[in-house]
Formats: C-alpha cells, structure tokens, sequence
C-alpha cells in the first residue's frame, strides 16, 4: 500500500480524496494545507500545515499537488518536491517547457520523481496526440475543449481584484468542429476554434469596466479568443453555475494513401471536472511511486509513463484482460 499526501484541499483537493478512497492499492496519509489545520474539514484524513512537510518526508511515497497554475503551482511545485515525489496537473500549455525545467531541476538535486500536467489536458489528451501522430503521420491533431468550465480559467479570474467568483466555460465554434471532422479544416486560430464565456461576481462597488478589460487581455487565458463577461449575483452562480461539467475530444485526421483518409477520435463528457482530474492524479501517483522505486529521478511528463504503470492491475492480468 502507497502512502500518498494531498497539497492543498480546493476543488480538486476534495476529487484527489474521492479518487484515492477507490484505489485499491493506495492509501491517504494527510492533507496538506496554507489554511488553518483546524478549519480543514476532510472526509477523514488528517490535516497539517505546509509549514510541517519536512516531518512527513519518510512517511509519504507520494505528494500530490493541488493548487491551481496560475500562481501557486510554480513555486508550490518546485518546493515541494524538495519534500516529496510529486504529482500536479499544471495546465499552462505555453509555459510547460519553463515548468519542466525548474521541476527537473528541483527534482534531480533531491533525488526525486516528479511527473507534472497530469490531467486530462494536458494529460490525457496528451498522449492521444502523440499516439495519432504517430499512427497517422500524414495528417492533422485539432483539440478541442468544451462546452465546460474551465477551473484553471476561472481561478485566474477569480485572483483579480474586486472579484469574489467567477466561472468560465470554454465553449467550441461548431462549424468549426464539423469542418475538423470532415478533414475540410485548414489552419486554425484560437479565436476561431473556441469562445470563452465568462461568469462573474464582483465586489460590491467594484469597478466592472475595469475587471472586464483585465479579463479579455489576460495572456495564455483570453487575449487570442472571443470573450464574453457577464456579471451575475452570487444567487445566480448558485443556481445556475455550482457544478464543474467539462467535455472535449481530440480529432487526428490524415491519409494512408492517397486517396485513403483515416480518422481517429478520443472524446470525453464529464459531470465533474475536478473529479475526473483528481482520478488522473491518482493513476499518475501509483506510476510515480513505482517509477521512483525503480530510482528514476527528475521531471517526468505522461508522455514518459507506460499504461501499466498507470494501472493497478498486474501485467499478467493486463495482459488476459485489458490486451
């Protein structure tokens, strides 16, 4: 049995915790967090401050990483591998690479594994871009996301000054998806493949026109897309926003011969975002343990971990089963 801590107890925090109480073969230790200890309410699991990692070194086979990309993951990450092998789902596409590196660099002086952007995209979807590219090298990958929110979308919204919530659903163009299935698409923008669609509550008194323009030109978030930001209520984002639905699907389309076009589809629909992500980490989390047990040390990607280090069936069960 792996011992396994969680680093911080949001969203996903809570979906890492209903993931690991359905594995068979890992076990949570503690959750780790910023907050008062005392306030930290879990599903059973003991509760310390970050402050404690370094008296939870031995203890723990793996630590999961639950803050959010935009701010916390960056220094959380490189940090807390100090401590522990790690796990995270930093989804920042564009500063990825930049996140390699410090993690790798953390991670080697210490002597650990730490695998990151271990959701589903990055992630999952990941590696089915990489399988079709390889299966189909004649050919085009089109990802798209949605219609869903978006947590690490609206978590750099919420970070913004006069903002008490906020959800952002990313929504995709289907004249665009049709096109993409058909193999009639050519070269796409951002703003032609998805829209964003922006739900906020504001301060009271809060300066609106202001938050609304910090929102469109945020880098890596909503600068390259058509957004639209509406403020509600805190009543309305109860009612009608209070769920964490997302969807997507990656689409290889390409060519074995002339006149032969193939297609290849992965999509997903899911009724919980952090659930499903947290279901990711925790699959990821059994494969750094077993990686890490092998003494492989650094960052690692998804692209770097077999299927059955994900799993926690055995290769000859795999093998009767699964193959």
């Amino acid at each position: 049995m792996q011992r396994v801590a969680i680093n911080g107890y949001g969203n996903l925090g809570r979906g890492v915790e209903k993931a690991l109480g359905l594995a068979p073969d890992l076990e949570l230790a503690v959750v780790f967090t910023r907050r008062d200890p005392q306030s930290v309410k879990t599903l059973g699991a003991p509760v310390a401050s970050v402050e404690d990692m370094p008296d939870y070194t031995d203890d723990m086979d793996v630590c999961i990483n639950c803050g959010g990309s935009a701010t916390d993951l960056m220094e959380q990450g490189v940090a807390t591998s100090r401590w522990f092998h790690t796990v995270d789902s930093f989804d920042t596409h564009a500063r990825i690479p930049e996140y390699f590196s410090r993690i790798d660099a953390a991670a080697q002086v210490a002597g650990h594994c730490a695998i990151i952007s271990c959701g589903w995209d990055p992630g999952l979807f990941s590696m089915l871009r990489v399988l079709g590219d390889a299966v189909l090298p004649s050919g085009r990958t089109t990802t798209f996301w949605g219609r869903g929110v978006s947590q690490g979308h609206s978590d750099a919204i919420r970070r913004l000054d006069g903002v008490v919530d906020a959800r952002q659903y990313t929504v995709p163009v289907p004249d665009t998806v049709a096109a993409v299935q058909a193999g009639h698409a050519g070269d796409l923008s951002a703003r032609q493949m998805h829209t964003r669609e922006c739900f906020v509550v504001a301060e009271p008194g809060a300066d609106t026109a202001r938050i609304e323009a910090e929102i469109k030109a945020m880098p890596n978030y909503f600068a390259d897309y058509d957004t639209t930001v509406t403020f509600i209520t805190a009543a309305e984002m109860a009612q009608h926003h209070s769920g964490m639905p997302h969807a997507g699907r990656v689409i290889r389309t390409g060519y074995t011969s002339p006149e032969v076009r193939q297609s290849l589809t992965f999509s997903l629909e899911l009724d919980s975002n952090p659930e499903f992500t947290g279901s990711v980490l925790v699959a990821v989390a059994r494969a750094c343990a077993r990686k890490a047990a092998r003494g492989e040390t650094g960052a690692f990607t998804m692209l770097d971990i077999t299927l059955s280090d994900l799993s926690p069936r055995n290769p000859g069960e795999l093998r009767r089963e699964m193959l």
